[in-house]
């Protein structure tokens, strides 16, 4: 990807074509609280920038890369390493709009397993470990990247929201995991209608974000 960011000196701009420079908006060594991988200790690395547009968004100060400061790649994985970390988990913003060849390159040389949440409106890049596929209906997945998909998981807002995780069901692998998730805000009532249809439709499951249960990053 040849994402533009104004202000950069071409230099700069050639860094970050070539993801040796990321604008990361966070980095914290925590619990994965959602999806398959719950429980798991992992270090997120937020990376800003996104112009898939969902209205309920819990990180919209994401979205605008040029808030984000540009931070080296090699700062970014002294970090990582710093904390000792078995797993990185990249996430966004939309961290697939950036070349994440050269960041999962410097973490596979250390061993380090390598995790991506992502809606996959943009070609995938990188080499993973796990791959979260979030779909949105603003900015559809890329057909290839549904096939590459581990994880399924999708956001369910409303009722309408069962009959598309069913849709996007169908695009993605046999051996891919079915996850529906509550959006935060409407957890209440959106849980109730989830546990139901999982109880009718067993090859999906529930994923709830325990990390804002028990408040942790």
């Amino acid at each position: 990807m040849n994402y533009k960011l104004s202000g950069l000196n071409p230099e700069q701009q050639i860094q970050l074509n070539d993801g040796k420079l990321l604008p990361l908006m966070e980095e914290f060594y925590t619990i994965q609280g959602e999806g398959f991988n719950t429980g798991k200790a992992a270090y997120f690395i937020r990376i800003g920038g996104c112009d898939v547009g969902c209205h309920w968004c819990d990180v919209k100060e994401s979205w605008d890369a040029s808030l984000h400061p540009l931070t080296t790649t090699e700062t970014i994985l002294e970090h990582v390493l710093e904390s000792k970390t078995p797993a990185v988990v990249v996430t966004g913003g939309e961290p697939l709009i950036y070349n994440l060849v050269y960041l999962t390159g410097l973490l596979k040389q250390h061993q380090i397993q390598t995790y991506i949440e992502t809606s996959g409106a943009y070609p995938l890049s990188g080499s993973w470990d796990w791959i979260c596929l979030s779909p949105k209906k603003t900015m559809l997945p890329k057909e290839e990247n549904y096939k590459a998909a581990h994880e399924l998981k999708i956001i369910v807002f409303n009722k309408h929201d069962f009959i598309w995780a069913e849709e996007q069901a169908s695009k993605v692998g046999k051996d891919c995991f079915l996850y529906l998730q509550p959006e935060w805000s409407k957890r209440n009532e959106i849980t109730t209608l989830i546990v139901e249809y999982v109880k009718q439709n067993p090859r999906w499951m529930i994923s709830l974000q325990t990390h804002k249960y028990i408040d942790i990053p």
